[in-house]
């Protein structure tokens, strides 16, 4: 009866291989909740659902989205998936194949986590997502210090340079807000929006 945040769980459920099962009840609920509440969805420029590395290598979990899209009224074109980078680029040619097939409904990707490994540039020209997620470690101190603005700003260009929006995690204040608006960062992220109830 008590709310688990989900650093106290996920952890256990990779760990014993249970992040599938979670990932399709997420992505069954979500589906049903955008179907019955059609002005919810009205409001959403897109609604976004975090995979897990273990789903986007999975065949079956493939077969069960391509399902869940063939079967849904809700506007694929709203949904957007997020996969980390470091999901991404352990199953490389899974996560490009997996993400190809779900982009031919309409779906979109987010990269999440970008510039939190060493081979963020390397891949990045390879996977074919629509979005890059800043890491939050480098926004939560943009205000004060210069290397995190310097880093943010770079991973804003290049995302411009090859027609990728970004977002940036961890927005938790108005300064915040401000500082990667002067950068024109696309989208932000954070308590400093809102806060999920």
């Amino acid at each position: 009866g008590k709310q688990i945040p989900p650093g106290a769980f996920l952890p256990a459920a990779e760990r014993y291989n249970l992040m599938p099962a979670l990932d399709r009840w997420v992505v069954e609920e979500t589906l049903r909740y955008l179907d019955r509440h059609p002005e919810f969805l009205d409001a959403l420029a897109f609604c976004t659902i975090n995979l897990s590395g273990n789903s986007v290598g999975d065949q079956e979990f493939l077969a069960f989205m391509e399902n869940q899209l063939d079967n849904t009224r809700v506007p694929v074109d709203k949904l957007c998936f997020e996969i980390t980078e470091t999901a991404a680029v352990a199953n490389l040619s899974q996560a490009i194949g997996f993400m190809n097939t779900l982009k031919e409904y309409g779906c979109r990707f987010a990269l999440d986590d970008f510039c939190s490994g060493m081979s963020s540039f390397t891949y990045l020209k390879n996977l074919p997502v629509d979005y890059l997620k800043i890491d939050g470690s480098f926004v939560k101190d943009i205000e004060t210090d210069p290397v995190d603005s310097a880093m943010v700003s770079s991973i804003q260009q290049l995302g411009k340079a090859i027609g990728i929006k970004t977002i940036a995690e961890f927005v938790e204040n108005e300064g915040i807000l401000q500082k990667l608006a002067e950068i024109r960062v696309d989208y932000a992220q954070g308590y400093g929006i809102g806060m999920c109830l």
